[in-house]
């Protein structure tokens, strides 16, 4: 008779001369996780920055280009205008999407130029638009170029990243980085003001006026709207972790579960 099998066989040492980690594997991320062309959301970010780019080229053609690429908002629409561009061409291609910290300050940027046209910009003086002219009404070419740029690319924008863009790419610690723009582009203001004495309307924002406001009023303003944008930038970051995956899709697994037979 044989001998019974034991229920706790002992643990067998390892072969000497052997490596404990895993091999890495030779097939590709793509051999299982096939990419996917996203042509609707490729069409959606080439329209918005072809629009983008139009309306641009319209206040330039419109105004000093001096003082059309001074302003925020333009600069902003120029640089969601790259970012867009560069989406399209990996959403179409099935490339990985563009880093968080690159989508989300392009996005907050033109929110916050969109913020501060409709809030504090809605009552000042025509003096302060990029293509100023008191003796003269805006043709409609500008007046539609504005309207682009001040409230039809932002909510494209806006759009996009809710409904066209995976969620939880953006990180709390990106937002301190996000805040170095706006801080340079005020010391560029300032000394564009001071650079220019005697221009009309040489400070480009009636809240940033030291004539106005002199320096310390300014400087609150500055501290009031730098911390408004902190406070945009943390929710940013908190609605894409919080909302939901627009673009997820079923995975295939290659099996199908067939009726029981008989």
């Amino acid at each position: 008779m044989t001998a019974p099998i034991p229920r706790d066989l002992p643990d067998l040492p390892a072969l000497p001369g052997t490596a404990s980690s895993l091999l890495p594997s030779p097939v590709p991320a793509t051999a299982v996780v096939p990419r996917v062309r996203r042509p609707l959301a490729a069409a959606y970010r080439m329209l918005t920055a072809v629009a983008a780019l139009t309306a641009v080229t319209i206040t330039l053609l419109r105004g000093s280009p001096a003082r059309v690429l001074s302003d925020f908002a333009v600069q902003s629409t120029l640089f969601l205008a790259l970012v867009l561009l560069m989406s399209a061409r990996r959403a179409w291609s099935a490339r990985h999407p563009l880093p968080g910290s690159l989508a989300g300050a392009a996005l907050l940027y033109t929110l916050l130029a969109f913020l501060v046209h409709h809030t504090l910009l809605a009552d000042a003086a025509p003096a302060y638009a990029p293509t100023a002219d008191a003796t003269h009404p805006a043709p409609w070419p500008t007046s539609a170029a504005d309207l682009v740029i001040h409230t039809v690319v932002p909510l494209a924008a806006l759009l996009d990243w809710l409904l066209l863009s995976p969620p939880g790419r953006m990180r709390l610690r990106q937002t301190a980085p996000w805040l170095l723009y706006p801080l340079v582009y005020l010391i560029f203001v300032l000394a564009r003001g001071e650079l220019l004495p005697g221009t009309p309307a040489r400070y480009l924002y009636p809240f940033l006026d030291v004539d106005q406001h002199g320096y310390r009023g300014v400087l609150g303003n500055a501290l009031l709207l730098g911390l408004a944008l902190y406070a945009l930038a943390v929710l940013l970051v908190a609605l894409d972790h919080a909302r939901p995956n627009p673009v997820r899709r079923r995975r295939e697994t290659g099996f199908r579960l067939q009726p029981p037979v008989g």
